[in-house]
This record gives C-alpha cells, sequence and structure tokens, in this order.
C-alpha cells in the first residue's frame, strides 16, 4: 500500500511539474505578448507626439500666415482709403476744368467748329453769337430766339446750371 501511495504521490507531483512547465511556457508567451504590447505602446506614444508636435507647428505656422494675410488685409485697406482721399482731392481740383473753353474757329470754312462736320447743300452753317464767334452745325449750337443761335460750350459756360 506504501508503494500504491508513493505512486501516486509520484503520478501527482509528475503531473504538477507538468501542469508548472505548462503554466510557465504560458507566462513566457504573455510575458513576450506584454514586450510586444509595450513596445507597440511606445511607438505610438510617439507617434502621437511627432504628430501633436507637427499639428502644433503647422498651427503656428496658419496662425502666422493668418497674422500676415490680416496685415495684409489691413495695408490694403489703408492704400484704398488713401487713393479714396487722393481721388476726392484730384477731383474737387478737377471740378471746374472739365468744361473745354472754346477754341478759336478753324480756318476752314467747310468745317463745323466744334464736331468738324462738313458743311453742305442739307446741314446749314450757323455763326455763334457768343464768345467764340466760329461757324457751327444745326446739331452743336442752341437756339436764342432772337439772340440767334450759339454754339453748346458758350451755351454751357453761360448757363451752368442748365446742363
Amino acid at each position: 500500500r506504501l508503494a500504491s501511495l508513493a505512486a501516486a504521490a509520484w503520478e501527482e507531483t509528475w503531473q504538477s511539474r507538468q501542469q508548472l512547465q505548462a503554466q510557465q511556457q504560458e507566462v513566457t508567451r504573455l510575458q513576450e505578448e506584454l514586450s510586444r504590447a509595450r513596445q507597440d505602446g511606445e511607438r505610438w506614444a510617439s507617434a502621437l507626439q511627432r504628430a501633436q508636435r507637427e499639428a502644433l507647428e503647422r498651427e503656428a505656422l496658419r496662425g502666422a500666415e493668418q497674422a500676415q494675410q490680416q496685415e495684409l488685409i489691413r495695408d490694403m485697406k489703408e492704400r484704398l482709403l488713401e487713393l479714396l482721399r487722393e481721388k476726392d482731392a484730384l477731383w474737387q481740383k478737377t471740378e471746374g476744368i472739365d468744361t473745354p473753353m472754346p477754341g478759336p474757329a478753324p480756318h476752314d470754312r467747310g468745317l463745323c467748329s466744334r464736331c468738324h462736320k462738313d458743311f453742305r447743300l442739307l446741314s446749314r452753317r450757323y455763326s455763334c453769337s457768343r464768345l467764340c464767334q466760329g461757324k457751327v452745325c444745326h446739331a452743336c449750337s442752341m437756339d436764342f430766339g432772337k439772340q440767334g443761335r450759339c454754339c453748346l460750350i458758350c451755351y454751357q459756360q453761360r448757363y451752368p446750371q442748365a446742363t
């Protein structure tokens, strides 16, 4: 009976060693997996840090570009205001200049002094009875009734509110 107990104990010991060896192999496999998971985790953490750093750099670059664009817009607005002020100043300076003074009548008696159209049989010539004393056609003259006709430029000078 002692021999059977010893054999049973020996069998139990052998099974326990087999289980222990299987568990040690499992522990070794799990440690390797843990090691690979840690390496993957470190690699992912490194990639995440790199991505965050790149994102921060892009954000800083985008912020700098946006600041430059806002400065450019501000400069363009200021330049536009300067140009508008300059345009207004030039317009005020030239407000009275746009009405041309009547020029001397052309030496050629066959042309209108304003539009330079030939006087023909059907196009009548009129002598301007005001400042320029030029010969003008019907289209380039205004009728003053008994006072005669005058060219449009002389009419505009005499009656500036009519234009």
